[in-house]
């Protein structure tokens, strides 16, 4: 196991045991297995160790056009999964919204408030006048009865129906090519959001800044392909490639980013 290990960060280690295991379950029992909603570096992870070859597939839906968050099946050669094999709902919050506006934040620590693990929500749809997220079918019903507010906000909430009323997405993910000393956090940081590396540190240290959605308060993390860094109030990068190194001994990458609106 130590040769997958080492191509992923330490902390991932605990989730890749995970895998394995969904990974043997299927091959011993010859059945699929249905996973709760994945970020995506989980799904990316998914991916690496199971892969399409030999007798399992791996599948993924989040509903969404474009969705973030989706289960995840692991299922041998026989079984190709519907929409409806992934057990998702996708609800809608109606507010008073030429009153009041509300935020993705406020959204999902309303949904957490309620005791349910973020693994039974997928992503969270928003426009000026309604909000729509996604969740296993397995708690749809209970969300459905004791929702009743967002913050100090009463919320009317309802199942949709029609895929065809879903909010599309909204993100504009732009390219853009760096020049980074190191692939230290607080460098590559510095250098797509074109500040200080003293500020970057400070907003690792502050808590502001995640590595594939997980708090990092490291300022020497060292990234790789793929990562995915997000920063509280200046918006979030992935980095697709590296690309090698120039004459100066610097690193060429390549990201897509999204700035905060």
């Amino acid at each position: 196991m130590n040769h997958i290990l080492q191509h992923f960060h330490k902390d991932e280690h605990p989730f890749i045991e995970r895998v394995l295991e969904w990974k043997k379950e299927v091959e011993d029992r010859y059945a699929p297995k249905l996973t709760a909603f994945l970020d995506p570096r989980e799904q990316y992870i998914v991916q690496s160790i199971v892969g399409n070859q030999g007798e399992l597939s791996v599948y993924s839906e989040g509903i969404f056009q474009e969705a973030e968050r989706k289960r995840v099946y692991i299922a041998p050669s026989y079984f190709v999964p519907t929409m409806e094999d992934y057990d998702i709902s996708i609800l809608k919050l109606s507010f008073p919204s030429k009153f009041v506006q509300l935020k993705h934040p406020d959204v999902l620590g309303a949904l957490l408030s309620l005791g349910i693990d973020r693994k039974h929500f997928g992503d969270i749809r928003m426009n000026e006048e309604m909000i729509q997220f996604a969740c296993t079918k397995e708690i749809a019903l209970y969300v459905k009865t004791n929702l009743q507010k967002v913050g100090r906000v009463n919320v009317r909430i309802d199942e949709v129906e029609n895929i065809n009323e879903l909010i599309p997405p909204q993100e504009d993910w732009k390219e853009q090519q760096l020049t980074v000393s190191s692939m230290r956090l607080d460098a590559v940081m510095s250098s797509c959001f074109n500040i200080s590396r003293q500020k970057s540190q400070n907003l690792i240290r502050g808590g502001k800044v995640k590595v594939n959605f997980t708090l990092s308060e490291k300022t020497d993390f060292e990234l790789q392909e793929g990562d995915m860094i997000s920063c509280r109030g200046f918006g979030r990068f992935k980095i697709n490639a590296i690309e090698g190194r120039t004459k100066k001994e610097k690193i060429r990458l390549s990201i897509c980013r999204i700035d905060r609106k």
